[in-house]
C-alpha cells in the first residue's frame, strides 16, 4: 500500500466518522442483540432450561443471524455504501477532491476500501453483541446459568467469512449506482427493488444469479425447504465474481472515463 493511497484512506476514515453511516453500522450491529436481551428478560421463565441446553450457542447463531441475513445485510449495505459516496455530492466537494495530486484509482478505490471496512467493523460488533446477548440475562436474571457447552469459535468464524463473501456484490453495485447518480433516492430506491426482487424470487431455481440473493440463501439453505431453491453453483464464488465485475465495470465505465466525476 502507497503513502498516497494511505492517506487518502485516512481522509475518508475521518469523513465516515461524522457521517450517518457510521451511526447506521452501530444501530445495526446491535439492534438485534438488544431485541433478544429484551425478550429474554420478559420471558425469563424459560431462560433456565434454555441455557442449560447444549444446542444454546448455536440456537442463539441462528435466531440472531435471521434478520441480518435477510434485512440488515442487504437494505444496510444498500445505505451505507450510498450515503458514504453520497457525502461527496452532499458537500459539492467532488471538484475539489479531484484537485488534490490523487489518481482516479486512488480515490475510487480508497472510497471502496472504506465500505468494506465498515463492513469489517458492523460483523465485529455484531459478533461482540451476540455475545452479549447470551451474557446479559445470565449476569441480570438469579438463577439462569452460563451458557452450557463450547462456543463453536471454529464454525462461526467460517460463517462470518462466508456472509461478508456474500454481501461483496452488494457493496460493489451499490457503489458503482451511487457514483453515478446525484440524487439519493435514486440508488436506494435501486437497491430497494433489488433487495424486494430478491425476495419474491428466492424460490426460483435460477435465484443464485441474482447478486442480492446470497446472504439468504446461505441463511435460509439449512431447514427452509420451499423457501429457497437449492443453488447449482458455488454461490460464494459466484460472489466474487460480480464483486470483481462490478467494481472493474463501475471503476472503468461509471468513474475513470467520465467527463465529469461528481
Amino acid at each position: 500500500m502507497s503513502r498516497v493511497f494511505f492517506h487518502s484512506l485516512h481522509s475518508e476514515w475521518l469523513k465516515q466518522r461524522r457521517s450517518l453511516a457510521s451511526w447506521m453500522v452501530i444501530v445495526g450491529a446491535f439492534f438485534t442483540p438488544a431485541i433478544i436481551i429484551v425478550a429474554r428478560l420478559i420471558h425469563r421463565e424459560g431462560l433456565p432450561s434454555l441455557y442449560a441446553s447444549d444446542g444454546f450457542w448455536q440456537l442463539l447463531w441462528r435466531n440472531s443471524w435471521e434478520s441480518a441475513a435477510i434485512f440488515f445485510l442487504p437494505i444496510g449495505g444498500t445505505l451505507a455504501t450510498t450515503l458514504i459516496t453520497q457525502i461527496e455530492y452532499k458537500n459539492n466537494a467532488w471538484k475539489l477532491l479531484h484537485t488534490l495530486p490523487l489518481s482516479v484509482a486512488t480515490i475510487y478505490f480508497s472510497k471502496l476500501a472504506i465500505i468494506l471496512l465498515m463492513l469489517v467493523q458492523f460483523f465485529l460488533l455484531f459478533n461482540v453483541g451476540i455475545y452479549l446477548s447470551a451474557v446479559i440475562p445470565h449476569l441480570l436474571v438469579p438463577g439462569v446459568p452460563y451458557p452450557m457447552g463450547p462456543i463453536p469459535h471454529a464454525r462461526f468464524i467460517g460463517e462470518n467469512l462466508l456472509f461478508f463473501l456474500d454481501c461483496l456484490p452488494i457493496v460493489a453495485l451499490q457503489y458503482a449506482i451511487s457514483l453515478r447518480f446525484r440524487n439519493f433516492l435514486i440508488p436506494v430506491g435501486i437497491g430497494f427493488m433489488l433487495w424486494v426482487g430478491t425476495l419474491a424470487a428466492l424460490s426460483w431455481q435460477w435465484s443464485f444469479l441474482i447478486p442480492y440473493s446470497y446472504t439468504m440463501i446461505e441463511y435460509l439453505k439449512e431447514g427452509a425447504r420451499g423457501k429457497v431453491a437449492a443453488p447449482a453453483v458455488d454461490i460464494h464464488a459466484m460472489a466474487i465474481g460480480y464483486f470483481l465485475l462490478f467494481t472493474t465495470a463501475g471503476y472503468y465505465w461509471l468513474f475513470a472515463t467520465r467527463k465529469e466525476k461528481g
